[in-house]
């Protein structure tokens, strides 16, 4: 019962019992609170209080005959409808610089207490205070629990600034609210749907036009706390769509959005409005149906990205650089190696370079990041001087490799027990699939294995090898003086690649030469040679894709 109640509301656990037990009359055990724990609890009600009672105050106002002519013919100029205005609370401050202020003086309510709720200002060259909201439309905005925390105000001419909102209090916090939210939270969670927009009059136009499940930020771009309290009302497989008008100003909130919603892993989609249009202008003039024809051709948010880049740079040979340049950021930041995977070949495809190009350009900026801010694993360099004295003693000899190949081998295995950061890396790329020497590619797969494993020390990993000498291997390898860094480990990578590409380009001409030749043993045995090495290029693939 709490998890449906918790889900259903998007409440938490103790909200949930307290809803419960006055539902059925239980009374829950209250825990002692501290002094401070009680100021604060008290002073949280006070405001609500102060808050609830100017929303009254306000919507009188607006239904006044008198001091709320004006207004209600500027609400219905843009087309909000009388149950609208009500359904939301719409109020009106008049104009004057003591009207609230006069209000909760005559209630006897201590002006400390209506300042802190950002209702009244204090005045800065006299005591005393004047009204924060003046000649203004007031929206009031509701936490879930429909409890008023904050509130919006709109000017009825063209003077600026044209929105005024309550400023942070112990109870209104910009980056954690939602205006409408409170109305449509039921929707959104049926629908697993929300659709998001940047000011009051759009949110007022999507409810009033039947798009329940939309919500609107407060004069803020969309943050991380928005997604995480989305995420919880529409559930995990849920989907948002980001209604943003097409001036910079649009285009600039959708860019900043991206990065949070793509980390958040919210399937989520942008729809752009026609030039001069927001939400509340389109919808007044062509209707529900018009609009709900361009939100079916929302593009994905990738999509939106790669799109406003080639338009601002262009498909020139510069312009792909920098629609490259600037993408690789977002891109590198994705934590899913899939989803990564896949964003790159659209990027590729759209720009007309080759996938391996710009895989290349996203991993470097992605290991980079990760050599950066990654703790050491079982390995650092620091560990491995102190474990050489405690451990064991660097092998006395160890088997000689020749040609450049078995030495970058080599290399790659030093590099794995001396710089940890490097192993997502290798993982990542398949290296170890092309290894033809079967001792080092089995240490590379065991150290693979336990990279996760924090506190494993490069002798914990030498005690995993049975075989003698695969450990004086290991052991000469983890205390060999290198110096490694990101452009070192990465410059060895890449040379490692190059060469086996040069390999099966070799491979290639010797087949052709041995069926010109008519030489079917060597024939037989370059095919054999040549499957393997396809077989390995598949499992790289496949390792990518992981």
């Amino acid at each position: 019962v709490f998890s449906f109640i918790m889900k259903r509301d998007g409440i938490s656990f103790p909200e949930a019992a307290r809803i419960l037990s006055r539902q059925y009359g239980i009374n829950i055990p209250v825990q002692t609170m501290s002094k401070e724990q009680k100021r604060l609890r008290s002073e949280r009600e006070n405001l609500l209080t102060v808050n609830r009672q100017a929303m009254e105050f306000f919507q009188s106002n607006l239904f006044n005959a008198s001091l709320g002519k004006q207004a209600l013919i500027y609400l219905k100029k843009r087309g909000i409808s009388q149950e609208t205005m009500e359904i939301f609370k719409l109020g009106y401050a008049p104009t004057g610089w003591n009207n609230i202020n006069n209000f909760f003086q005559k209630k006897k309510i201590p002006l400390d207490i209506v300042k802190k709720a950002g209702l009244i200002v204090k005045r800065e060259k006299k005591d005393g205070f004047y009204d924060r909201f003046r000649n203004r439309i007031i929206f009031p905005i509701f936490n879930v629990n429909m409890h008023v925390i904050g509130f919006g105000g709109r000017v009825l001419t063209d003077d600026l600034p044209k929105y005024l909102n309550s400023p942070e209090t112990p109870i209104y916090n910009k980056s954690s609210s939602l205006y409408g939210l409170h109305r449509a939270r039921q929707k959104c969670r049926e629908t697993e749907t929300v659709y998001i927009v940047e000011g009051y009059f759009d949110l007022l136009a999507l409810h009033q036009n039947g798009i329940q499940n939309s919500v609107a930020t407060l004069g803020t771009s969309i943050t991380v706390d928005h997604v995480h309290i989305l995420r919880n009302v529409i559930g995990k497989d849920g989907h948002v769509v980001l209604v943003f008008d097409s001036d910079d100003a649009g285009m600039k909130a959708a860019l900043r959005s991206l990065g949070i919603f793509m980390n958040a892993e919210v399937d989520t989609n942008i729809m752009l409005l026609p030039p001069g249009h927001d939400p509340d202008s389109y919808l007044f003039e062509f209707g529900y149906e018009s609009f709900f024809d361009i939100a079916k051709s929302a593009k994905s948010l990738i999509s939106f990205l790669i799109d406003a880049l080639i338009e601002k740079y262009g498909l020139t040979v510069e312009g792909k650089i920098r629609v490259i340049s600037e993408m690789r950021e977002t891109l590198a930041s994705i934590d899913d190696s899939v989803a990564r995977s896949l964003y790159v070949k659209e990027l590729a495809e759209r720009v007309g370079i080759d996938e391996t190009a710009v895989l290349e350009k996203v991993r470097e900026l992605s290991f980079k990041n990760k050599s950066s801010t990654k703790s050491d694993t079982f390995s650092n360099h620091a560990s491995v001087r102190i474990h050489r004295k405690n451990g064991f003693q660097k092998a006395d000899k160890r088997k000689s490799f020749h040609g450049k190949w078995a030495r970058l081998e080599q290399q790659i295995i030093s590099m794995m027990l001396q710089f940890p950061p490097v192993l997502s890396e290798i993982g990542e790329r398949g290296i170890l699939e092309f290894f033809e020497d079967n001792r080092l590619k089995a240490i590379g797969n065991l150290i693979l294995k336990h990279q996760d494993c924090s506190d494993i020390r490069i002798d914990d990993v030498v005690n995993l090898i049975e075989d003698n000498e695969e450990r004086g291997i290991v052991a000469s390898m983890a205390f060999e003086d290198n110096k490694w860094d990101y452009d070192g480990c990465l410059n060895i990578l890449n040379r490692f690649e190059s060469i086996r590409n040069k390999k099966e380009d070799t491979l290639i001409k010797k087949i052709k030469e041995a069926e010109e030749k008519n030489d079917l043993e060597l024939l037989s045995k370059l095919l054999s040679k040549k499957q393997k090495m396809a077989v390995l290029s598949e499992k790289k693939k496949m390792a990518l894709l992981k």
